[in-house]
Order: structure tokens, then C-alpha cells, then sequence
């Protein structure tokens, strides 16, 4: 967390909000959150550049300036980029590790209250090369149940962990793996060449499916995500298995069971009805 529907919604939320607006300084109080460039060249690099526009790759937030640079935050569990027009609460103030000062009086924080997230600097070239390993974005085109099927016959691992893997799908993480399985009715152990073409494109369209309601919903907000104003997401009230093992399936009405066999990671599931 945050995971591909809420990276999305902060760098929709920054596009409308900051495009276009000019950096005027950069306070840094937390440099271990840095990740290759100093405080000092990180302020060096951004003082009077514009924000271009702000968007998403995979679980990024990505800004570009009109430098050339790209500013690249990692949120991970605990990390937001949030736009403070005045009226922040100091809750929220208090776990700022990086601050941009913006012409019009308003300001960016970057906070992370446990600080396992990242915020990067990087040159066009260096984001070209970073973004290549990633895998392809799941509401992309090129996502097709054809292309979807090439990841996973090729690979003996669990369903769940390729469908987590970074390099393979972009964007995808614990929540929506859980969701999207659910909906397709595939045992997240099951090896992914085990799946069928049949199965992929089910599985397809429940990815799809699942991570465009979450976006509409801005998210899910279980602890510490939040919205660019700070607000919740909704998503959470409509989670099928996510969250809640022990409870009965919203589609049979079995226990579903939580376990963390794959990976080390919560996973819940209807034994009944995924297989």
C-alpha cells in the first residue's frame, strides 16, 4: 500500500491541482527518505522549476519538471504526497520528511510516518532505464489476455506472486491480487502455468475490472493512505476477501481463509469457490 489505484488517484490529484505551479524552495527534514540525490542538490535542481504534470508508473508518482528531471516518490505503506494550502492538519505536518514551497503560496509535503517510502530525483535518461524494468501497466492496451498468458505459462511460481511481481505486471500489490483472483476464482497458490486461456482471460478482465472501480472509488483505506487533500479512499467498504478472513464469501457463502503460505504475505480465500 499504496498500490496502482491509489498512486493513480494522488497523481490525478496533483495533475489538476499543481501543473503548472513553480517550485520556490525545498525543505528536507527527514534525508533518509532520499534516494539518489543530496538535500542540497535536490534544492539546487528544483528551485524555480515548473511542474509539468504529474503522473502514474506502476506504484510511482511521478512529476516532471520542466527541467527535465522527474521527481519520483515511492509511497510503499505510509507514504502521501499531500497539498498544503494552509490548512494541513498538524497531524499530517508532524511526519513531513520533504516540503516544496510553491510560488503560489501552497506547498507539497511528501509525508511518511514510518518512512519506508522514497522520494527520487532523476535525469531522463536514469527514469527512461528505471522505468523499462518495469513491467506492463494493467489498464494499458497492451495488457491483453494474450499478453497476460505469456507471463504465466512460462512460470512455475504461485499465480499471486506473478501477479505481484513488478517486472511482469506494474502496479498490482497484496490487495488487488487478493481481489482480482477472487473474482476470477483462482486459487492464488495455483502455479501460473496451470492456468488456463480460458482462466487468463477471466482473470484479465477481473484485473482490469477491479483496479478501474478502485480508482473510482479513490482508493482503499485501511490505516494510512490518503488522497493529495488528505482524504480517504472508499474502496475499502466494497473488498470481497481482503481484509477479511474469517468472514463469509460474498459469493458463496463459505469461511474464507487467511493464510500467509505465499510469499509471507496475508492471503485470504474461498476454498470453495477458487480453485
Amino acid at each position: 500500500m499504496p498500490e496502482l489505484p491509489e498512486t493513480e488517484t494522488i497523481a490525478r490529484d496533483l495533475h489538476r491541482e499543481v501543473s503548472g505551479a513553480r517550485i520556490t524552495g525545498v525543505r528536507v527534514t527527514k534525508p533518509d527518505v532520499l534516494r539518489e540525490v543530496s538535500p542540497r542538490e535536490l534544492a539546487q535542481r528544483t528551485a524555480g522549476a515548473t511542474i509539468a504534470r504529474s503522473w502514474r508508473r506502476a506504484k510511482l508518482v511521478v512529476l516532471d519538471l520542466s527541467t527535465g528531471d522527474h521527481l519520483v516518490v515511492q509511497p510503499r505503506f505510509t507514504g502521501a504526497l499531500l497539498i498544503d494550502s494552509g490548512s494541513l492538519p498538524d497531524r499530517e505536518r508532524e511526519y513531513s520528511t520533504v516540503e516544496f514551497a510553491l510560488g503560489d503560496g501552497r506547498s507539497i509535503h511528501y509525508r511518511d510516518i514510518r518512512r519506508l517510502g522514497t522520494l527520487s530525483l532523476m535525469r531522463a535518461d536514469r527514469f527512461a532505464r528505471y522505468s523499462a524494468a518495469l513491467g506492463v501497466e494493467p489498464l494499458d492496451p497492451d495488457f491483453t489476455a494474450e499478453h497476460l498468458s505469456v507471463l504465466l505459462r512460462g512460470s512455475r511460481q504461485a499465480i499471486k506472486k506473478v501477479l505481484m511481481d513488478q517486472r511482469a505486471v506494474a502496479g498490482i500489490g497484496n490487495i488487488y491480487a487478493n481481489e482480482s483472483l477472487w473474482r476470477a476464482g483462482i486459487d492464488p497458490s495455483r502455479a501460473a502455468r496451470a492456468v488456463t486461456p480460458d482462466e487468463t482471460r477471466h482473470l484479465r478482465s477481473a484485473i482490469v475490472e477491479v483496479l478501474h472501480e478502485s480508482i473510482d472509488a479513490r482508493g482503499t483505506s485501511f490505516r494510512d493512505y490518503r488522497d493529495a487533500s488528505g482524504a480517504r479512499g472508499g474502496f475499502v467498504e466494497r473488498l470481497a476477501v481482503y481484509g477479511r478472513a474469517g468472514e463469509p464469501c460474498p459469493r458463496c457463502g463459505a469461511r474464507l481463509i487467511g493464510t500467509h503460505a505465499i510469499d509471507g504475505r496475508m492471503t485470504v480465500l474461498c476454498a470453495r469457490c477458487q480453485s
